[in-house]
């Protein structure tokens, strides 16, 4: 395997700057490794040996020609009380990008390496501060879009998912010993537990972590957000409705039909969840290339989301062509929005297997009935209980459903009166692939792709 990065060094005293990129109030400098003092003190005005753990002093940083660069706070964090288990020093200077810049520049000529991305975390998992499944955690807690997907990181980030990967890794371990116990002592007649007791056991664990692995589409919805497409017929009101649920004028809006020529998108929020909303252009027959071509995108747009909108002018009701369109639509992602029911020519509310809400985008009103439609309908009418523990990792589904594979190997084994040394090879698999989720087996490689991942500077 090839790498993009410098081959890891667990003994390099590394450096970045932890805050984002562009102008604030401050910027912080991170220094972690064995000569994060020494380093730091070839830069700092102040003696940086002299400082306790977790204490601030205030002093100037200097470049390696000791001219001022700017003046702020040294932090010092003494090993093994850092985020990292190592010597920690943090330079809070003043916010801009050319002054942050020019201090990560004056740590590196002293002698610090430039972190790669993840990296400090990367520390913190190989000093035993965090497992890999907490240490993951770190990036969804930044790149978390709603309160649900933060508090699913959170979770994480404090170990609940690792404790319930444990449970079982525990669990399966005291069976692993009675068929190892079988193996190595067949004449000895040794029974630490019954074969039913066994197959309750383990019939048991499979259940709990089914149930886990069954949390993932949810976890999924909460980490990736939700995809809405609002489509239908050219003057249907899409773009009103866009602006309505963005609360501010993101789509031109006009009389005449077809304005909407390309796909838009933005982002936005519904109570805690976060979604990515699409305005396509209006589905009709056209000769017009361009607009072929937007509603060629239309189709693409209505086939890759979670939700589609289809917007209808309820004066002219349902037509052929609507109801065209809505026969090739999965009923299970798609909302009727009897749109314009403002104007007077109301036609009758259609009959049908598609859920509908009545309302007018222009005026608000019924907008508030739709997101909560939205809501219920995305989550088949329940959202995930605050304490349960969701799987929002791919990586961790997978290594799961792997695991879940071997246990049922091991029970049809055990089933069939397999002879015990395949049965421990079946059991040995199913721990190897938990153990990967907490880092306990994992390798190189899949290290270096996990933390790649992460944002310089965590």
């Amino acid at each position: 395997m090839q790498f993009t990065h410098r081959p890891f060094d667990p003994h390099a005293t590394i450096a970045a700057i932890a805050t984002p990129p562009g102008e604030g109030g401050v910027a912080i400098i991170r220094i972690s490794g064995s000569q994060a003092l020494d380093i730091a003190a070839k830069v700092f005005s102040k003696s940086i040996h002299m400082l306790s753990s977790h204490t601030v002093s205030f002093g100037k940083f200097l470049n390696h020609q000791g001219n001022a660069i700017d003046e702020g706070l040294a932090l010092v964090m003494r090993a093994p009380k850092s985020y990292t288990g190592e010597n920690v020093v943090e330079f809070h200077c003043h916010g801009g990008h050319l002054i942050s810049r020019h201090l990560l520049d004056a740590v590196l000529f002293a002698g610090a390496k430039m972190a790669e991305p993840g990296e400090f975390t990367r520390k913190a998992f190989l000093n035993g501060k965090l497992d890999l499944a907490q240490a993951e955690a770190v990036q969804s807690l930044i790149a978390a879009k709603n309160t649900l997907a933060l508090k699913a990181a959170e979770q994480q980030l404090d170990g609940k998912l690792s404790k319930r990967i444990k449970e079982f890794q525990q669990a399966l371990t005291d069976i692993a010993a009675i068929l190892e116990a079988w193996v190595d002592f067949p004449e000895e007649g040794l029974e630490f537990a019954s074969l039913e007791e066994i197959l309750e056991t383990l019939h048991r664990i499979h259940f709990e972590m089914k149930t886990l692995g069954n949390t993932f589409g949810h976890g999924q919805m909460l980490h990736q957000g939700f995809s809405l497409c609002l489509a239908g017929k050219p003057n249907a009101g899409k773009s009103s409705l866009m602006n309505t649920l963005l609360g501010q004028d993101r789509a031109i809006v006009t009389p005449i039909p077809g304005t909407t020529r390309d796909v838009l998108q933005e982002d936005f929020t519904i109570g805690t969840l976060h979604f990515r909303l699409t305005d396509t252009a209006g589905l009709r027959h056209t000769e017009e290339i361009i607009e072929q071509e937007g509603i060629r995108r239309t189709h693409k747009a209505m086939a890759n989301a979670d939700l589609v909108l289809f917007v209808i002018d309820s004066t002219l009701g349902l037509q052929e062509e609507d109801l065209e369109l809505l026969s090739s639509l999965p009923k299970n992602k798609t909302l009727l929005v009897w749109n314009k029911s403002d104007l007077p020519n109301q036609m009758p509310l259609p009959e049908g297997p598609f859920p509908l809400i009545k309302l007018s985008a222009i005026q608000g009103s019924g907008i508030e009935d739709l997101k909560e439609l939205i809501q219920t309908t995305l989550w088949n009418r329940t959202l995930p209980d605050k304490q349960e523990i969701l799987l929002t990792n791919a990586r961790h589904y997978e290594a799961l459903m792997r695991s879940i594979q071997s246990i049922e190997t091991l029970l049809a084994g055990l089933h069939n009166h397999v002879s015990p040394e395949f049965l421990s090879l079946d059991i040995r698999q199913a721990l190897l692939e938990l153990g990967t989720i907490i880092g306990s087996d994992i390798t190189e490689d899949i290290l270096s792709a996990i933390f790649s991942k992460f944002c310089v500077g965590k």
